[in-house]
């Protein structure tokens, strides 16, 4: 593998109607049976007339229907199946609308690029799973709790896990559109038109079908942010905190698939010699990319809004943030006890190493509450032998462990 040059981050997607700012700014519901003018001191209740329920009555069906909405995300489309560009007509709206989670933007979207939804999908979940690895030894270990949030309440918490699942999701989708060009799956893309790295021997010859990251990138910036540019807060509130913390997780993970695109490299030449090579741009392994985007997570810098709608340090003494880094607004919950508030699902029945003083020991895991021990049988392949020709031969041995689970 050679390391690819520095290329500059690509520009928005330019097409028609799918600019970031899609849908119309949202609005938060008014709450219901609040009359605007009541300023001064007690007033005689006036008796509610029938047009006034019905209108009430409006008011709360109206506020209701939106909290799932709300609490949606486009992550469902991990969980959901969703169906392959073939069986898309063209123009056909009702596929978009039946997608669950999806902002306005984003569904308008879905309407011009209905073939791309699968492998937005794909992202999601290889960002998810990805996500699940990372943290499989601390408390909170990114389980899905439904498939309309995917991750439940734990995701209104601006928290440093809320950042890393924001980054891990939108590189997700990077990494599947980029592939999915390359495969010739995409009608709007190919393969990758990356110039020629300067750094490449003059006999190498630069071609191929390289993963398209120029495209992956523009088409998730354009459709992972809009749910948030969208969004219309007030300046300096704390909501346009958490958008812009969203914003700055998402182009973290896209930039971690982007940075770390690399050139490969295959030789020609009679009997090996390697006398010549194609070389092309390809991904990173989505694991490296998890495994960065670990690294920012631990170090990730904790941010507040000002009243003129910018994010700044907490701590002045710490280095500003860049766009590859991860920020966080709420510190994060100690996740030890199940929290409906939080949404937080506890350690208990969780397996946690004994011998471990890590995350993932006993001690910490179980946050104090102690553990049970108990035995179980695990079987396993041995004596394995290879017979001529050509297979392997294993017997299954069984063994007695020892486990152990929080209290």
């Amino acid at each position: 593998m050679i390391r690819s040059t520095c290329r500059p981050l690509p520009e928005s997607l330019e097409t028609q109607g799918c600019g970031s700012s899609a849908g119309a700014p949202f609005q938060k519901p008014t709450a219901p049976g609040v009359f605007p003018g009541h300023w001064g001191g007690p007033r005689p209740r006036p008796r509610p007339t029938m047009p006034s329920l019905l209108l009430l009555a409006a008011a709360l069906l109206s506020s209701w229907a939106q909290l799932p909405a709300e609490a949606s995300s486009w992550w469902s489309l991990a969980v959901n199946p969703v169906q392959r560009p073939e069986v898309f007509i063209i123009g056909a709206q009702p596929v978009c609308s039946q997608l669950p989670g999806l902002s306005p933007g984003q569904r308008k979207l879905c309407q011009l690029y209905q073939e791309h939804m699968a492998y937005i999908g794909e992202g999601a979940k290889t960002g998810i799973k990805e996500c699940q690895y990372q943290f499989r030894q601390r408390r909170w270990n990114c389980s899905i709790v439904d498939n309309t949030s995917v991750f439940g309440r734990v995701m209104q918490i601006g928290s440093r896990e809320t950042a890393f699942t924001y980054a891990v999701s939108a590189a997700g989708v990077v990494n599947a559109i980029s592939r999915a060009c390359r495969e010739g799956e995409l009608s709007t893309c190919g393969c990758s038109r990356t110039a020629r790295p300067k750094d490449l021997p003059r006999d190498w010859l630069w071609g191929g079908c390289g993963d398209n990251v120029e495209y992956g990138y523009r088409f998730a910036k354009e459709f992972v942010d809009a749910r948030e540019r969208e969004k219309n807060f007030a300046k300096g509130s704390e909501e346009q905190g958490r958008v812009l913390m969203n914003l700055q997780n998402n182009e973290a993970g896209r930039r971690a698939v982007y940075k770390m695109a690399d050139v490969a490299c295959k030789c020609h030449g009679v009997s090996g010699s390697c006398s010549l090579k194609t070389c092309w741009l390809q991904l990173a392994e989505f694991r490296k990319v998890g495994d960065q985007l670990k690294e920012k997570y631990d170090s990730a810098a904790a941010m507040r809004i000002t009243r003129k709608g910018k994010l700044e340090l907490v701590n002045s003494r710490f280095n500003q943030p860049t766009p590859e880094d991860l920020v966080y607004v709420d510190p994060s919950p100690d996740y030890c006890l199940r929290n409906e508030t939080t949404g937080s699902l506890g350690t208990q029945g969780r397996l946690c190493n004994k011998t471990s003083e890590g995350m993932d020991g006993c001690e910490l895991m179980c946050c104090g509450r102690g553990y049970d021990q108990f035995k179980s049988v695990q079987v396993e392949r041995c004596h394995c032998k290879f017979h001529w020709c050509c297979f392997v031969k294993c017997r299954k041995c069984t063994e007695i462990v020892d486990q152990y689970v929080c209290k």
